[in-house]
């Protein structure tokens, strides 16, 4: 029965139990119903099977566990990490649900749990890849990326075979301020042409002082030769970052200060213009340029706000 397509499967289960005797239907088929639903993706149906399968014992934790799947589908986060966490209670030492808890954590942004469930995974079964590819995942989300790093070189044999991590192996050394974040960055982009990778590969090259060569890759992603099926990523940023860049590499340009210019003309995030005025790497002259195109847009700002109540 397990081999069937859902539909079929579903078909089968509501024939035998319509011809059951009194219109009975067991735990079994009330579980086979929610999952079968679930495979069709018809979630509320899925959820009504399993919460009637849970009621009894042979079913429940089963059940328990495929209600936490669909919760975490669903966004709904905090409710998996209860149902998950309920069952780990009873069987604290289960690969399975302390994965699939682990996983609930992460999107209810709890890393620190998250974190804790890993180490007893790895503790029970013998380490692979996919663990400490999620084990390192949340160790860089919690700010421990040498520990992220240590743990990503035990499986080095995979970082060619898999992209994932050979992305998160760079963002871990980027993590780090590791010049070598720009190598395995481009490793990853030979592969797969993603913006926002590649807007992360940028600033760690620039961080490099390989200032030209993060200037083509700006001039790449804002030129939409980067746009695929990949992450996408803010524009604005890009451009904001470029104009940031040509302060910094040719000073004697207006090219950077014009950009910017346009920027605040746009609405862009002010606080980046501030921050701009504490970086150590941009000129005093410029700084003042800044302030100067920073005080008339607040200017212009506020008459145009005059001219809108006056209306």
């Amino acid at each position: 029965m397990k081999n069937l397509p859902a539909k079929a499967l579903l078909a089968l289960i509501l024939c035998a139990a319509s011809c059951a005797t009194g219109g009975a239907i067991s735990p079994e088929e009330y579980y086979s119903l929610g999952v079968a639903y679930m495979d069709l993706g018809k979630y509320d149906e899925a959820e009504k099977w399993f919460e009637r399968a849970q009621a009894f014992d042979r079913t429940r934790n089963a059940s328990l566990y495929n209600l936490g799947r669909l919760a975490f589908t669903r966004g709904r986060y905090a409710e998996a990490v209860e149902i998950f966490e309920d069952l780990l209670r009873r069987d604290p030492s289960n690969v399975t649900t302390l994965r699939a808890a682990a996983y609930a954590h992460i999107g209810n942004g709890d890393m620190e749990s998250a974190l804790a469930h890993y180490e007893k995974i790895l503790s029970l079964v013998p380490p692979d890849a996919d663990d400490g590819y999620n084990y390192a995942l949340v160790l860089l989300a919690v700010g421990r990326a040498d520990e992220a790093e240590a743990e990503i070189l035990k499986y080095s044999f995979a970082l060619l075979e898999n992209p994932d991590l050979l992305l998160l192996y760079a963002r871990v050394q980027k993590a780090q301020d590791k010049v070598e974040a720009a190598d395995t960055y481009a490793q990853y982009l030979e592969e797969k042409n993603d913006p926002l990778v590649r807007y992360e590969y940028a600033l760690s090259l620039e961080s490099a002082e390989l200032y030209a060569k993060a200037l083509e890759q700006y001039d790449q992603i804002l030129s939409g030769a980067s746009d695929d099926s990949g992450t996408t990523v803010n524009r604005l940023d890009v451009r904001f970052a470029r104009s940031r860049l040509m302060l910094i590499a040719d000073s004697q340009s207006d090219e950077g200060l014009s950009g910017l210019e346009a920027l605040l003309g746009e609405g862009y995030d002010r606080d980046k213009f501030d921050a701009l005025l504490e970086d150590p790497l941009i000129t005093p002259s410029q700084k003042a340029s800044l302030r100067v195109m920073m005080s008339g847009s607040s200017e212009h700002d506020v008459e145009s706000d005059a001219g809108a109540s006056d209306e």
